[in-house]
């Protein structure tokens, strides 16, 4: 049993390494699709901790988040995040996810009020500006995934005032796009459309796929991968008497 258990583990690296390694979106989101019905079981055999850790931070940094709070779930997968966000709860959830296989295994959790087919990065949320209360974006934030270029489409579906919740991984495979993820980051903060309210870098994101992801000091029976949680506040509209609130354009985003 032992053996077989370990020979599935083995599988489920290599499958989730492959993901990993998928850098164009029409593939990934293939990949993805056929994924759809095993991914669940594949995620937990690695200790994917991310939706845990996400929702964790936003609930203990705000611990005042009302449980009616409309709250979209991006790149959603199969509702791993919203029975998180459930179990503390809350109960008014919207997702989106590219995948059509990853929405179907979505739906079928029963947890989403509305789950919609969008690919952020090459088309616009569904949702107007100023929708939602928190916006979480769990596990997509890397290359082949969610371009940078995407973050202030999130910024424009959020309340003013509302949070935004981002993680990505921060292994040797994806340091260049944390890099640029960052800047972006950065870029928003400064521009004064948002502020950081917790940068939060985890060791134990998941088990490792390959030993040259893994964290220093930790056995290689028990090899994990790091990874960072963000949360922002998205700057309240500041409006002079009789003037209208005039949202300028980020240049360069």
């Amino acid at each position: 049993m032992a053996q077989e258990e370990g020979w599935s583990l083995r599988e489920v690296r290599a499958r989730v390494g492959a993901s990993h390694g998928i850098t164009d979106l029409a593939h990934k989101l293939h990949f993805y699709d056929r994924w759809a019905p095993d991914y669940d079981q594949d995620v937990a055999a690695l200790q994917y901790r991310a939706p845990r850790l996400a929702v964790d931070c936003l609930t203990q940094a705000l611990p005042g988040l009302p449980f009616n709070a409309l709250i979209l779930d991006v790149a959603c997968g199969t509702g791993l995040v919203a029975a998180e966000l459930q179990a503390r709860g809350f109960v008014q959830l919207h997702g989106v996810d590219g995948s059509p296989g990853m929405l179907e295994q979505a739906r079928a959790r029963g947890l989403y009020q509305r789950l919609s087919l969008c690919t952020l990065g090459q088309e616009p949320l569904p949702s107007s500006e100023g929708s939602f209360d928190a916006v979480l974006m769990v596990g997509a934030l890397s290359d082949g995934q969610v371009p940078c270029s995407a973050i202030p489409e999130l910024l424009r579906v959020t309340k003013p005032g509302g949070l935004v919740c981002l993680t990505t991984r921060t292994n040797a495979s994806n340091l260049r796009y944390k890099e640029a993820l960052e800047a972006t980051l950065d870029r928003l903060e400064q521009a004064g459309e948002w502020e950081r309210l917790v940068a939060w870098p985890v060791g134990c994101w998941e088990l490792a796929t390959s030993a040259l992801e893994v964290v220093p000091g930790t056995s290689d029976s028990d090899r994990f991968i790091s990874g960072i949680v963000y949360l922002y506040r998205k700057q309240k509209v500041t409006q002079v008497e009789g003037v209208g609130p005039s949202p300028q354009p980020l240049a360069g985003l």
